[in-house]
């Protein structure tokens, strides 16, 4: 079975803060106004990506991993998770503010859910001009006081707000308290879980009239209460693999492309490149692929040697 570069059926999430910006910014054939998230690349149960393109069109990410594992996800990633596929990617558009939420760290999330925790980054691709993000406490807390914060609303005078501008970064730990704001357009890169508490939603309610679930009590074993560094500074030099994030659960790189990029690989992971500007070629073996802001794709480990060409930003993820 001859591999080559992947792209997925997108998988369009109705949110009650999304909106129309997953089809005017990032070209997703959306069928709401509510779109709020496209999951790009996935194996969460029942959400399982579908290949769109090539020979492989029409098949599952887990099908081809169950077939040839190391030749899709790597060497050292198939001897660490198996033939689970580690990372979950995708971009939002929060037209409203999300909830105030966390993610609790592997060992919650394996006693209580037999899952993975969830670490995951943001990258910025669009910001309305007041555009804001939660990213944990102002000062250090305690589950005493954010439980009398919920309990008096006012949770968010408590938390850190941070305004955005398109290429900011911020890396959740598992335990930080967060939220998107409204305004937004994120790429997101996380662990493959699908495990969040949410601490409190602005007391909406849904299409019916009903208050979605809070997990006040789960969240309290799960709440990292010191006060974080998440916004991470990086390089931008044109034509390079500029390190954003680099932790034990991925490794993201940010290249500005202006001009061609010959890429080597060693077969220990795959790589996954997502088009946050411009467009770009991907040259592999002869073959051509084109890209565009939006798309997602992944290199199989066994992908070695390529060539990426355009006037682009792109964001390069593997597993180090």
């Amino acid at each position: 079975m001859k591999l080559y570069p992947l792209q997925f059926q997108p998988i369009l999430k109705d949110r009650i803060w999304g909106g129309t910006k997953i089809n005017t910014y990032l070209n997703k054939p959306i069928t709401s106004e509510i779109t709020g998230e496209s999951w790009e690349i996935s194996t969460v149960e029942n959400d399982v990506s579908i290949i769109a393109n090539g020979s492989l069109k029409g098949k599952s990410l887990n099908e081809i991993i169950n077939e040839f594992p190391e030749k899709v996800i790597g060497t050292k990633v198939f001897q660490q998770f198996g033939k689970q596929f580690p990372l979950l990617f995708k971009y939002l558009d929060a037209r409203e503010d999300l909830s105030i939420q966390v993610h609790p760290n592997d060992a919650l999330a394996a006693k209580r859910h037999n899952s993975f925790g969830k670490t995951e980054m943001w990258f910025v691709m669009q910001a309305d001009a007041d555009a804001r993000l939660i990213v944990g406490f102002k000062e250090k807390s305690s589950p005493e006081e954010y439980l009398k914060s919920l309990e008096s609303k006012t949770l968010i005078s408590i938390l850190d707000t941070k305004k955005v501008k398109k290429g900011d970064v911020f890396f959740l730990e598992t335990g930080t308290v967060h939220a998107i704001g409204a305004g937004t357009v994120i790429a997101e890169i996380q662990q493959t879980s699908d495990i969040t508490y949410r601490l409190y939603d602005f007391d909406r309610v849904d299409s019916q009239g009903n208050n979605r679930e809070l997990h006040v009590d789960l969240a309290l074993e799960a709440i990292n209460y010191n006060v974080v560094a998440a916004e991470k500074k990086y390089s931008k030099i044109e034509n390079t693999s500029n390190t954003v994030v680099d932790c034990n659960y991925f490794t993201t790189n940010f290249i500005p492309l202006n001009g061609s990029v010959l890429v080597s690989k060693n077969g220990h992971s795959f790589t996954v490149y997502m088009c946050v500007e411009g467009s770009f070629t991907l040259n592999y073996q002869g073959e051509v692929y084109n890209y565009k802001i939006g798309d997602t794709i992944l290199l199989p480990a066994e992908l070695l040697e390529f060539e990426i060409k355009g006037i682009s930003s792109v964001l390069e993820i593997y597993i180090s």
